[in-house]
Protein backbone atom coordinates (compact mmCIF):
# COMPACT_ATOMS: atom_id res chain seq x y z
CA UNK A 1 0.00 0.00 0.00
CA UNK A 2 1.12 3.46 -0.13
CA UNK A 3 3.03 5.02 2.26
CA UNK A 4 0.47 7.25 4.88
CA UNK A 5 1.68 10.66 6.56
CA UNK A 6 0.02 11.38 9.88
CA UNK A 7 -0.22 15.27 10.77
CA UNK A 8 -2.16 17.41 13.15
CA UNK A 9 -2.56 20.95 14.42
CA UNK A 10 -4.90 24.01 15.53
CA UNK A 11 -6.20 24.00 11.56
CA UNK A 12 -5.83 22.85 8.45
CA UNK A 13 -3.02 25.57 7.38
CA UNK A 14 -0.78 24.81 10.37
CA UNK A 15 -0.10 20.84 10.82
CA UNK A 16 2.97 19.33 11.71
CA UNK A 17 4.12 15.70 10.80
CA UNK A 18 2.74 12.92 13.80
CA UNK A 19 4.40 9.95 14.57
CA UNK A 20 1.97 7.37 14.54
CA UNK A 21 1.37 4.32 17.02
CA UNK A 22 4.76 6.38 18.88
CA UNK A 23 2.86 7.53 22.18
CA UNK A 24 4.54 10.68 21.36
CA UNK A 25 1.87 13.62 20.83
CA UNK A 26 1.94 16.27 18.92
CA UNK A 27 0.80 19.66 21.09
CA UNK A 28 -2.11 21.65 19.96
CA UNK A 29 -1.80 25.62 20.92
CA UNK A 30 -4.23 28.69 19.73
CA UNK A 31 -5.79 31.53 21.77
CA UNK A 32 -9.31 28.93 21.83
CA UNK A 33 -7.89 25.96 22.30
CA UNK A 34 -4.87 23.88 23.94
CA UNK A 35 -3.97 20.43 24.17
CA UNK A 36 -2.65 17.62 22.50
CA UNK A 37 -3.09 14.53 19.66
CA UNK A 38 -1.95 11.24 19.73
CA UNK A 39 -3.27 8.74 16.44
CA UNK A 40 -2.64 4.91 16.88
CA UNK A 41 -3.78 2.75 13.56
CA UNK A 42 -2.83 -0.92 13.87
CA UNK A 43 -0.92 -2.00 10.65
CA UNK A 44 0.23 1.21 9.29
CA UNK A 45 3.12 1.91 8.69
CA UNK A 46 3.70 5.31 7.95
CA UNK A 47 6.10 8.05 6.53
CA UNK A 48 7.33 9.16 9.44
CA UNK A 49 8.98 6.15 11.26
CA UNK A 50 5.69 5.03 13.09
CA UNK A 51 5.42 1.43 14.23
CA UNK A 52 2.97 -0.74 12.43
CA UNK A 53 1.64 -1.48 16.14
CA UNK A 54 1.47 -0.72 19.89
CA UNK A 55 0.16 -1.63 23.06
CA UNK A 56 -2.65 0.16 23.31
CA UNK A 57 -4.85 -2.48 20.77
CA UNK A 58 -3.69 -5.29 23.22
CA UNK A 59 -5.41 -3.38 25.70
CA UNK A 60 -8.50 -2.05 23.62
CA UNK A 61 -8.92 -5.10 21.86
CA UNK A 62 -11.60 -4.99 18.90
CA UNK A 63 -10.46 -1.73 17.25
CA UNK A 64 -8.14 -0.70 14.67
CA UNK A 65 -7.32 2.73 14.74
CA UNK A 66 -7.61 5.66 17.63
CA UNK A 67 -7.55 9.56 17.50
CA UNK A 68 -6.93 11.04 20.95
CA UNK A 69 -6.86 14.12 21.96
CA UNK A 70 -6.60 15.84 25.51
CA UNK A 71 -7.00 19.89 26.08
CA UNK A 72 -8.86 22.61 27.83
CA UNK A 73 -11.01 25.04 24.84
CA UNK A 74 -9.50 28.34 26.11
CA UNK A 75 -13.11 30.37 25.91
CA UNK A 76 -16.21 29.03 27.04
CA UNK A 77 -18.45 26.92 24.50
CA UNK A 78 -21.78 24.94 25.60
CA UNK A 79 -21.53 20.96 24.58
CA UNK A 80 -23.42 21.86 21.75
CA UNK A 81 -21.79 24.08 19.63
CA UNK A 82 -18.59 22.07 19.36
CA UNK A 83 -18.60 19.37 16.49
CA UNK A 84 -16.77 16.88 15.29
CA UNK A 85 -16.30 15.27 12.27
CA UNK A 86 -14.97 15.19 8.24
CA UNK A 87 -14.97 18.32 6.24
CA UNK A 88 -13.16 17.62 2.43
CA UNK A 89 -11.67 20.08 0.28
CA UNK A 90 -13.00 18.75 -2.96
CA UNK A 91 -16.20 16.54 -3.91
CA UNK A 92 -14.99 12.84 -4.36
CA UNK A 93 -17.07 9.31 -6.11
CA UNK A 94 -19.19 7.49 -3.49
CA UNK A 95 -18.03 3.88 -4.11
CA UNK A 96 -21.35 1.59 -4.82
CA UNK A 97 -22.23 0.36 -1.52
CA UNK A 98 -22.26 3.28 0.07
CA UNK A 99 -25.48 3.70 1.03
CA UNK A 100 -24.81 0.49 3.05
CA UNK A 101 -21.99 2.87 4.80
CA UNK A 102 -24.14 5.26 5.49
CA UNK A 103 -27.01 3.22 7.36
CA UNK A 104 -23.90 1.82 9.34
CA UNK A 105 -22.77 5.58 10.60
CA UNK A 106 -26.27 6.96 11.53
CA UNK A 107 -26.83 3.52 13.03
CA UNK A 108 -23.44 4.40 15.44
CA UNK A 109 -23.99 7.85 15.56
CA UNK A 110 -27.50 8.71 15.54
CA UNK A 111 -26.55 12.51 15.72
CA UNK A 112 -24.56 12.36 12.73
CA UNK A 113 -25.54 14.87 9.82
CA UNK A 114 -24.34 15.47 6.44
CA UNK A 115 -23.56 16.05 3.02
CA UNK A 116 -21.14 13.92 1.66
CA UNK A 117 -22.52 14.32 -1.92
CA UNK A 118 -21.54 18.25 -2.00
CA UNK A 119 -20.45 19.33 -5.12
CA UNK A 120 -17.89 21.79 -2.92
CA UNK A 121 -16.85 20.70 0.24
CA UNK A 122 -18.42 17.39 1.67
CA UNK A 123 -18.38 16.78 5.10
CA UNK A 124 -19.90 14.73 7.97
CA UNK A 125 -20.12 16.21 11.74
CA UNK A 126 -21.90 15.01 14.83
CA UNK A 127 -22.02 17.10 18.17
CA UNK A 128 -18.15 15.95 20.09
CA UNK A 129 -20.24 14.97 23.60
CA UNK A 130 -22.65 12.32 21.70
CA UNK A 131 -20.12 10.98 19.00
CA UNK A 132 -16.85 10.81 20.83
CA UNK A 133 -16.94 6.52 21.92
CA UNK A 134 -15.07 7.26 24.95
CA UNK A 135 -15.07 10.80 27.14
CA UNK A 136 -13.89 11.77 29.72
CA UNK A 137 -13.97 15.24 31.46
CA UNK A 138 -11.93 16.88 34.94
CA UNK A 139 -12.12 20.12 35.65
CA UNK A 140 -8.58 21.27 37.40
CA UNK A 141 -7.44 24.84 38.39
CA UNK A 142 -5.64 26.98 35.94
CA UNK A 143 -2.10 26.18 35.99
CA UNK A 144 -3.03 22.58 37.10
CA UNK A 145 -1.10 19.94 35.43
CA UNK A 146 -3.43 17.79 32.85
CA UNK A 147 -3.31 14.36 33.69
CA UNK A 148 -0.95 11.95 31.99
CA UNK A 149 -1.52 11.51 28.17
CA UNK A 150 -1.99 9.59 26.13
CA UNK A 151 -3.26 7.72 29.19
CA UNK A 152 -1.50 4.27 30.45
CA UNK A 153 -4.85 2.25 29.96
CA UNK A 154 -7.54 3.13 27.00
CA UNK A 155 -9.60 5.57 28.43
CA UNK A 156 -12.21 5.34 30.39
CA UNK A 157 -15.82 7.57 30.05
CA UNK A 158 -16.64 9.91 32.97
CA UNK A 159 -18.68 12.59 33.02
CA UNK A 160 -19.56 13.05 36.69
CA UNK A 161 -17.83 16.61 37.25
CA UNK A 162 -19.68 18.37 33.73
CA UNK A 163 -20.25 22.01 34.66
CA UNK A 164 -23.69 22.77 33.42
CA UNK A 165 -26.23 25.97 33.17
CA UNK A 166 -28.58 26.67 36.36
CA UNK A 167 -31.38 25.14 34.77
CA UNK A 168 -29.78 21.64 33.40
CA UNK A 169 -31.71 18.45 34.52
CA UNK A 170 -29.95 16.69 37.57
CA UNK A 171 -29.38 13.70 35.53
CA UNK A 172 -26.62 15.58 33.26
CA UNK A 173 -23.54 14.91 35.87
CA UNK A 174 -24.84 11.24 36.45
CA UNK A 175 -22.84 9.21 33.85
CA UNK A 176 -19.49 7.64 34.70
CA UNK A 177 -18.43 4.13 33.12
CA UNK A 178 -21.35 4.34 30.31
CA UNK A 179 -20.18 5.63 26.63
CA UNK A 180 -23.59 4.21 25.87
CA UNK A 181 -25.70 6.11 28.33
CA UNK A 182 -23.72 9.78 28.09
CA UNK A 183 -24.04 9.20 24.06
CA UNK A 184 -28.21 8.94 24.18
CA UNK A 185 -28.48 11.49 26.95
CA UNK A 186 -26.73 14.22 24.74
CA UNK A 187 -28.34 12.84 21.62
CA UNK A 188 -30.69 15.58 22.76
CA UNK A 189 -29.69 19.22 21.59
CA UNK A 190 -31.30 21.29 24.63
CA UNK A 191 -28.82 18.65 27.09
CA UNK A 192 -25.64 19.31 25.24
CA UNK A 193 -26.74 22.88 25.54
CA UNK A 194 -26.89 23.10 29.41
CA UNK A 195 -23.00 21.53 29.11
CA UNK A 196 -20.51 24.62 29.27
CA UNK A 197 -16.46 23.76 28.62
CA UNK A 198 -13.78 26.19 29.00
CA UNK A 199 -10.46 26.85 30.45
CA UNK A 200 -10.91 24.95 33.97
CA UNK A 201 -12.22 21.35 31.90
CA UNK A 202 -10.00 19.16 30.50
CA UNK A 203 -11.83 17.14 27.88
CA UNK A 204 -9.81 13.76 26.98
CA UNK A 205 -11.29 11.85 23.99
CA UNK A 206 -10.57 8.59 22.15
CA UNK A 207 -12.36 8.40 18.58
CA UNK A 208 -11.42 4.59 17.85
CA UNK A 209 -13.07 1.77 15.99
CA UNK A 210 -12.76 -0.99 13.93
CA UNK A 211 -14.48 -0.56 10.49
CA UNK A 212 -11.38 -0.04 8.67
CA UNK A 213 -8.68 -2.02 8.12
CA UNK A 214 -4.73 -1.37 7.06
CA UNK A 215 -2.61 -3.70 6.18
CA UNK A 216 0.64 -3.66 3.45
CA UNK A 217 -2.41 -5.01 0.52
CA UNK A 218 -4.06 -1.21 1.28
CA UNK A 219 -7.27 0.22 3.15
CA UNK A 220 -10.16 -1.97 3.57
CA UNK A 221 -13.80 -0.29 4.92
CA UNK A 222 -15.81 -3.66 6.76
CA UNK A 223 -19.29 -2.96 7.40
CA UNK A 224 -21.93 -5.39 8.94
CA UNK A 225 -23.42 -7.97 6.22
CA UNK A 226 -20.07 -8.64 4.76
CA UNK A 227 -19.33 -5.63 2.94
CA UNK A 228 -16.34 -5.16 2.05
CA UNK A 229 -15.06 -1.91 0.43
CA UNK A 230 -11.40 -1.43 -1.30
CA UNK A 231 -11.01 2.34 -0.36
CA UNK A 232 -7.88 2.46 -2.26
CA UNK A 233 -9.39 2.64 -5.89
CA UNK A 234 -11.84 5.44 -4.73
CA UNK A 235 -9.57 8.10 -2.80
CA UNK A 236 -7.64 10.68 -5.26
CA UNK A 237 -5.55 11.05 -2.56
CA UNK A 238 -7.35 14.23 -1.24
CA UNK A 239 -6.08 14.49 2.52
CA UNK A 240 -9.39 12.97 4.99
CA UNK A 241 -9.33 15.51 7.60
CA UNK A 242 -10.51 14.56 11.17
CA UNK A 243 -11.68 17.93 12.85
CA UNK A 244 -13.22 19.54 16.25
CA UNK A 245 -14.82 22.92 15.09
CA UNK A 246 -17.24 25.53 16.20
CA UNK A 247 -20.52 25.20 15.46
CA UNK A 248 -22.03 27.73 12.67
CA UNK A 249 -24.08 30.53 12.94
CA UNK A 250 -27.48 29.99 11.33
CA UNK A 251 -26.65 32.77 8.75
CA UNK A 252 -23.92 30.37 7.70
CA UNK A 253 -24.40 28.63 4.24
CA UNK A 254 -22.26 25.67 6.07
CA UNK A 255 -22.36 23.94 9.63
CA UNK A 256 -19.20 24.45 10.40
CA UNK A 257 -17.00 27.52 11.45
CA UNK A 258 -13.30 28.17 13.34
CA UNK A 259 -11.54 24.95 13.12
CA UNK A 260 -10.54 23.93 17.19
CA UNK A 261 -7.79 21.84 16.03
CA UNK A 262 -7.33 18.94 13.04
CA UNK A 263 -5.87 15.69 12.31
CA UNK A 264 -5.26 14.94 8.69
CA UNK A 265 -4.75 11.36 7.48
CA UNK A 266 -2.94 11.64 3.68
CA UNK A 267 -0.49 9.95 1.06
CA UNK A 268 3.42 10.63 1.70
CA UNK A 269 4.54 12.51 -1.02
CA UNK A 270 5.53 10.81 -4.03
CA UNK A 271 2.88 8.33 -2.56
CA UNK A 272 -0.08 9.12 -4.46
CA UNK A 273 -2.79 6.63 -5.29
CA UNK A 274 -3.65 5.75 -8.70
CA UNK A 275 -7.20 5.03 -9.35
CA UNK A 276 -7.87 2.62 -11.60
CA UNK A 277 -11.26 1.91 -13.63
CA UNK A 278 -13.87 0.64 -10.90
CA UNK A 279 -16.28 -1.99 -11.51
CA UNK A 280 -18.76 -3.90 -9.25
CA UNK A 281 -15.69 -6.23 -8.38
CA UNK A 282 -14.48 -3.95 -6.63
CA UNK A 283 -17.08 -4.44 -3.66
CA UNK A 284 -16.53 -7.42 -1.82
Amino acid sequence: MPHLRVLAGPSEAELVPLKVNSGVPVRIQSDAFEGEVAVFIKGLSDAEGGKEDSDYFRKRSGVTWSIQVQGRFLREYSADDLLFGNIFERPFKLPWGFGAALKFMNFVDPTLEHDLASRTKPWALSPLVATMPYFRHQRVAPNEAAPQFPPKDPLSDDVSQLRTTPSATPSTTKFKGSPSKRRAHFANALRRQEVVFGPEDVVTTDFCYDFLQFSHQGIKLRLPGGITIDVMKYWDGQPVRFVCCERAGRDRDRPWGRVLWCVVIEPAEGDMPVQEKVTGSDVD
